[in-house]
């Protein structure tokens, strides 16, 4: 099994990093031929930054347009960015004192992003327009994400593991050794879990993570009467390239 999940993760990694950087690539080179910023907009570019900054922060848009669905669509994120910040522990040694700050509020971040998660999943279920429009990748990546999120809590107060056997499991793969990992089914599962989720990421929905930052609805300036929008595509047509 140490060879197999470090077979594993080392391709997931792989894609992971790969897909992205891919998929980064693609939405870069996408063209944005018409000006089409969500109005008001602001009309300098550092208020697009701070615009961008709201929204990624604070998920501003989604405030505005549904209170309850923001309500449980933050918990899920602010709580998965502590869990992850938690879990940087495994991968540095030692753990620094902000990093040990942050680890008993990892712990309670664990339970508010399967709170919000299951409530992002409840609302495919209970509201008739969202469940009309759900597919069975929207549900398989809910139950993906909060399967995650249970098998992690269960480790931390159902069925205690060695997490020094799994920092030294996961350090080792640094440095491309292959350590032993506990013989334990709930680390097992946590870990495929993980994994799996790395390795579809590149290609679900979840995307939306870096794609926000090249939304031309969010990303370009409200200036269409002062300065005229043409896309690279068409500025070489414009000079008979």
């Amino acid at each position: 099994m140490n060879v197999i999940f470090a077979i594993l993760f080392y391709l997931a990694t792989l894609i992971l990093v790969g897909g992205l950087a891919y998929k980064i690539y693609d939405f870069a080179r996408t063209p944005a031929p018409l000006k089409i910023p969500t109005t008001p907009a602001p009309t300098t570019a550092p208020g697009v930054v701070l615009r961008m900054a709201r929204e990624v922060i604070f998920f501003e848009s989604l405030f505005k347009s549904n209170l309850w669905i923001w309500a449980f669509g933050y918990m899920f994120h602010v709580g998965l960015a502590l869990v992850l910040m938690r879990h940087l522990r495994y991968f540095v040694d030692p753990v620094g004192p902000i990093l040990a700050f942050i680890q008993p509020f990892g712990v309670y971040a664990g339970f508010a992003m399967v709170a919000g998660l299951g409530g992002l999943w409840a609302r495919r279920f209970l509201v008739a327009r969202i469940r009309y429009i759900s597919t069975p990748s929207d549900h398989l990546m809910l139950a993906l994400l909060i399967g995650i999120g249970l098998t992690g809590l269960g480790m931390k107060f159902l069925m205690h593991t060695d997490i020094v056997t799994v920092k030294a499991f996961f350090l080792g793969l640094m440095r491309f050794e292959i350590n032993p990992l506990p013989a334990h089914p709930g680390v097992y599962l946590h870990l495929g879990l993980v994994a799996l989720l790395m390795i579809i990421f590149p290609i679900s929905k979840l995307l939306h993570a870096p794609g926000v930052f090249f939304s031309p609805t969010r990303n370009q300036v409200d200036n269409p009467r002062e300065a005229r929008h043409v896309a690279p595509w068409a500025a070489q047509l414009d000079s008979g390239k």
